[in-house]
Protein backbone atom coordinates (compact mmCIF):
# COMPACT_ATOMS: atom_id res chain seq x y z
CA UNK A 1 0.00 0.00 0.00
CA UNK A 2 1.13 3.48 -1.36
CA UNK A 3 1.12 5.86 2.22
CA UNK A 4 1.52 9.40 1.21
CA UNK A 5 2.93 11.88 3.91
CA UNK A 6 -0.16 13.94 5.70
CA UNK A 7 0.46 17.78 6.10
CA UNK A 8 -1.80 18.00 9.11
CA UNK A 9 1.11 15.49 10.93
CA UNK A 10 3.83 17.39 9.17
CA UNK A 11 5.30 14.43 7.58
CA UNK A 12 8.27 14.87 5.20
CA UNK A 13 9.23 11.20 5.37
CA UNK A 14 13.10 10.62 5.20
CA UNK A 15 15.16 9.47 2.09
CA UNK A 16 18.76 9.17 2.79
CA UNK A 17 20.91 6.74 4.81
CA UNK A 18 24.02 8.96 5.03
CA UNK A 19 21.86 11.39 7.25
CA UNK A 20 20.03 8.71 9.35
CA UNK A 21 24.17 7.39 10.02
CA UNK A 22 24.91 10.78 11.15
CA UNK A 23 22.07 10.36 13.66
CA UNK A 24 23.47 7.56 14.93
CA UNK A 25 26.67 8.22 15.11
CA UNK A 26 26.11 11.36 17.78
CA UNK A 27 24.11 8.85 19.71
CA UNK A 28 27.13 6.52 19.98
CA UNK A 29 24.43 3.44 20.13
CA UNK A 30 25.98 0.09 21.66
CA UNK A 31 23.78 -2.64 22.72
CA UNK A 32 22.40 -2.64 25.63
CA UNK A 33 20.94 1.23 25.21
CA UNK A 34 17.22 1.90 25.74
CA UNK A 35 16.03 3.69 22.44
CA UNK A 36 13.22 5.32 21.26
CA UNK A 37 12.35 6.87 18.10
CA UNK A 38 10.16 9.56 17.75
CA UNK A 39 7.92 9.10 14.37
CA UNK A 40 8.89 6.47 12.76
CA UNK A 41 6.49 6.83 10.07
CA UNK A 42 7.21 3.64 7.17
CA UNK A 43 10.36 2.97 9.19
CA UNK A 44 13.23 4.03 7.65
CA UNK A 45 15.57 5.33 10.12
CA UNK A 46 13.57 2.13 12.26
CA UNK A 47 15.61 -0.44 9.70
CA UNK A 48 18.71 0.88 10.45
CA UNK A 49 18.39 1.02 14.38
CA UNK A 50 16.54 -2.03 15.43
CA UNK A 51 19.71 -4.38 15.02
CA UNK A 52 21.68 -2.13 16.81
CA UNK A 53 19.72 -2.63 20.06
CA UNK A 54 17.66 -5.03 22.20
CA UNK A 55 15.40 -2.80 23.53
CA UNK A 56 13.73 -0.38 20.67
CA UNK A 57 10.48 1.40 21.30
CA UNK A 58 8.93 3.29 18.62
CA UNK A 59 6.05 5.82 19.06
CA UNK A 60 3.93 6.90 15.89
CA UNK A 61 0.99 8.62 15.92
CA UNK A 62 0.13 7.37 12.28
CA UNK A 63 -2.51 3.98 12.42
CA UNK A 64 -2.21 3.86 8.68
CA UNK A 65 1.19 2.44 8.68
CA UNK A 66 1.15 1.06 12.34
CA UNK A 67 0.24 -2.64 10.95
CA UNK A 68 3.18 -2.32 8.85
CA UNK A 69 5.32 -1.44 11.30
CA UNK A 70 4.34 -4.31 13.33
CA UNK A 71 4.60 -6.57 10.60
CA UNK A 72 7.93 -5.66 9.73
CA UNK A 73 9.78 -4.80 12.93
CA UNK A 74 8.70 -7.82 15.39
CA UNK A 75 11.12 -6.91 17.85
CA UNK A 76 10.31 -3.43 18.51
CA UNK A 77 7.32 -2.38 20.41
CA UNK A 78 5.13 0.42 18.59
CA UNK A 79 3.30 2.61 20.22
CA UNK A 80 0.25 4.08 18.30
CA UNK A 81 0.41 7.63 19.98
CA UNK A 82 0.94 11.00 20.15
CA UNK A 83 4.58 11.03 21.98
CA UNK A 84 3.44 14.43 23.78
CA UNK A 85 1.02 12.12 25.58
CA UNK A 86 3.42 9.06 26.08
CA UNK A 87 4.54 8.51 30.01
CA UNK A 88 7.79 7.87 29.83
CA UNK A 89 7.93 6.20 33.17
CA UNK A 90 5.32 3.82 31.73
CA UNK A 91 7.40 2.30 29.15
CA UNK A 92 9.25 0.02 32.26
CA UNK A 93 12.48 1.43 31.68
CA UNK A 94 15.42 1.08 33.62
CA UNK A 95 17.86 3.85 32.90
CA UNK A 96 17.74 7.09 30.87
CA UNK A 97 16.47 5.89 27.11
CA UNK A 98 18.49 7.73 23.83
CA UNK A 99 16.09 9.21 21.70
CA UNK A 100 16.37 9.39 17.68
CA UNK A 101 13.37 10.78 15.43
CA UNK A 102 12.85 13.21 12.15
CA UNK A 103 10.07 15.20 14.35
CA UNK A 104 7.64 16.66 12.48
CA UNK A 105 8.51 20.25 11.90
CA UNK A 106 4.98 21.79 13.04
CA UNK A 107 5.27 20.11 16.52
CA UNK A 108 8.57 20.48 17.23
CA UNK A 109 8.25 22.89 20.14
CA UNK A 110 5.74 21.04 21.67
CA UNK A 111 8.34 17.81 21.51
CA UNK A 112 10.91 19.29 23.00
CA UNK A 113 9.31 20.37 26.12
CA UNK A 114 8.26 17.17 26.55
CA UNK A 115 11.77 16.18 26.59
CA UNK A 116 12.69 18.70 29.12
CA UNK A 117 9.04 17.08 30.98
CA UNK A 118 10.29 13.90 30.99
CA UNK A 119 14.19 14.72 30.90
CA UNK A 120 15.20 12.10 34.77
CA UNK A 121 14.50 9.23 32.04
CA UNK A 122 16.08 10.94 28.96
CA UNK A 123 20.13 10.63 28.67
CA UNK A 124 20.32 12.53 24.96
CA UNK A 125 18.79 12.88 21.93
CA UNK A 126 19.22 13.57 18.09
CA UNK A 127 16.90 14.38 15.70
CA UNK A 128 16.12 16.63 12.67
CA UNK A 129 14.45 18.99 12.98
CA UNK A 130 13.91 22.91 11.46
CA UNK A 131 17.20 25.15 11.12
CA UNK A 132 15.50 28.19 12.43
CA UNK A 133 14.52 26.17 15.72
CA UNK A 134 18.03 24.45 16.43
CA UNK A 135 19.56 27.93 15.78
CA UNK A 136 17.11 29.04 18.28
CA UNK A 137 18.16 26.02 20.90
CA UNK A 138 21.95 27.06 20.13
CA UNK A 139 22.14 30.50 20.30
CA UNK A 140 24.62 32.36 21.87
CA UNK A 141 23.12 36.25 23.56
CA UNK A 142 22.57 39.30 21.96
CA UNK A 143 21.35 37.78 18.73
CA UNK A 144 17.74 37.49 17.34
CA UNK A 145 17.79 33.89 17.73
CA UNK A 146 18.35 33.81 21.41
CA UNK A 147 15.36 33.60 23.43
CA UNK A 148 13.64 31.46 26.62
CA UNK A 149 13.76 28.31 24.63
CA UNK A 150 17.70 28.88 24.37
CA UNK A 151 18.03 29.82 27.89
CA UNK A 152 15.95 26.89 29.09
CA UNK A 153 17.72 23.89 26.73
CA UNK A 154 21.16 25.71 28.23
CA UNK A 155 20.37 25.13 31.44
CA UNK A 156 19.49 21.97 30.57
CA UNK A 157 21.58 20.27 28.06
CA UNK A 158 24.89 20.69 25.81
CA UNK A 159 23.03 21.19 22.52
CA UNK A 160 24.80 21.73 19.15
CA UNK A 161 23.83 21.54 15.57
CA UNK A 162 25.72 18.44 13.84
CA UNK A 163 24.71 19.41 10.69
CA UNK A 164 22.39 21.02 8.05
CA UNK A 165 20.21 19.00 5.77
CA UNK A 166 19.25 19.34 2.31
CA UNK A 167 15.53 19.52 1.12
CA UNK A 168 15.97 16.74 -1.13
CA UNK A 169 16.54 14.52 1.32
CA UNK A 170 12.95 14.54 2.30
CA UNK A 171 9.81 13.25 0.55
CA UNK A 172 8.05 15.44 0.17
CA UNK A 173 10.63 18.89 0.01
CA UNK A 174 9.82 20.41 3.17
CA UNK A 175 9.42 24.53 2.47
CA UNK A 176 12.36 25.28 5.09
CA UNK A 177 15.61 24.35 6.15
CA UNK A 178 16.19 21.78 8.44
CA UNK A 179 19.22 20.34 10.72
CA UNK A 180 20.47 17.55 12.92
CA UNK A 181 20.64 18.37 16.36
CA UNK A 182 22.53 16.65 19.36
CA UNK A 183 21.07 17.08 22.69
CA UNK A 184 22.47 15.88 25.44
CA UNK A 185 20.46 15.97 29.23
CA UNK A 186 24.40 16.22 30.90
CA UNK A 187 23.72 19.53 33.17
CA UNK A 188 22.70 19.56 36.57
CA UNK A 189 19.72 21.51 37.59
CA UNK A 190 20.18 24.70 41.00
CA UNK A 191 18.72 22.78 43.84
CA UNK A 192 17.86 25.98 45.51
CA UNK A 193 15.60 27.00 42.64
CA UNK A 194 11.94 25.86 41.53
CA UNK A 195 12.02 24.89 37.59
CA UNK A 196 8.70 25.69 37.08
CA UNK A 197 9.40 29.03 38.15
CA UNK A 198 12.28 29.30 36.55
CA UNK A 199 10.67 28.25 33.37
CA UNK A 200 7.83 31.40 33.97
CA UNK A 201 10.48 33.83 34.85
CA UNK A 202 12.68 33.29 31.37
CA UNK A 203 9.52 33.41 29.25
CA UNK A 204 8.21 36.30 30.99
CA UNK A 205 11.48 37.97 30.92
CA UNK A 206 11.58 37.78 26.83
CA UNK A 207 7.87 38.10 26.61
CA UNK A 208 8.33 41.72 25.47
CA UNK A 209 11.75 41.52 23.34
CA UNK A 210 12.27 44.83 22.67
CA UNK A 211 11.34 46.65 26.31
CA UNK A 212 13.75 46.56 28.95
CA UNK A 213 13.67 43.18 31.56
CA UNK A 214 11.99 45.84 33.69
CA UNK A 215 9.31 46.36 31.86
CA UNK A 216 9.14 43.00 30.60
CA UNK A 217 8.93 41.48 33.96
CA UNK A 218 6.20 44.30 35.02
CA UNK A 219 3.99 42.97 32.06
CA UNK A 220 3.86 39.80 32.87
CA UNK A 221 3.07 37.25 36.39
CA UNK A 222 5.30 39.03 38.28
CA UNK A 223 3.85 42.68 38.16
CA UNK A 224 3.53 42.67 41.56
CA UNK A 225 7.27 41.81 43.07
CA UNK A 226 9.28 45.01 44.10
CA UNK A 227 12.42 44.59 42.11
CA UNK A 228 13.60 47.41 44.18
CA UNK A 229 16.40 45.37 45.62
CA UNK A 230 17.50 43.64 42.44
CA UNK A 231 21.11 43.54 41.55
CA UNK A 232 20.47 42.40 38.61
CA UNK A 233 20.63 45.20 35.54
CA UNK A 234 17.09 45.40 35.03
CA UNK A 235 17.62 48.20 32.56
CA UNK A 236 19.32 45.85 30.34
CA UNK A 237 17.31 43.51 28.18
CA UNK A 238 16.78 39.67 28.41
CA UNK A 239 19.10 38.94 25.28
CA UNK A 240 21.59 40.39 27.07
CA UNK A 241 21.72 38.00 30.24
CA UNK A 242 23.40 34.84 30.58
CA UNK A 243 21.74 31.59 31.97
CA UNK A 244 23.37 32.54 35.36
CA UNK A 245 21.42 35.83 35.74
CA UNK A 246 18.20 34.27 35.31
CA UNK A 247 18.97 31.55 38.37
CA UNK A 248 19.91 34.68 40.23
CA UNK A 249 16.73 36.28 39.26
CA UNK A 250 14.76 33.53 39.93
CA UNK A 251 15.71 32.79 43.38
CA UNK A 252 15.22 36.94 44.00
CA UNK A 253 11.85 36.09 42.95
CA UNK A 254 11.39 32.90 44.64
CA UNK A 255 12.13 34.73 48.09
CA UNK A 256 9.73 37.03 47.63
CA UNK A 257 5.71 36.18 48.02
CA UNK A 258 4.66 38.11 44.64
CA UNK A 259 2.92 35.54 42.62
Amino acid sequence: MSIKPLKKFGQNYLIDKNIVRKMIDCLSISKNDLLLEIGPGKGFITNEISPLVDKLWAVEIDTRVIEELNTRFTSVTIINKDITKVNFDELGLTKPVKIIGNIPFNLTGDILFKLIAEKELVKEASFIISLDIAKRLTAKKRTKEYGALTVIFDYLTTTKIVQKVSKNVFLPKPNIEAAIVHIKFDKIENSQIDKKLFHKVVKASFGNRRKTLNNSLRNSIFTNCDFSSCELPLQKRAEELEVTDFIKLTKFIQNQICL
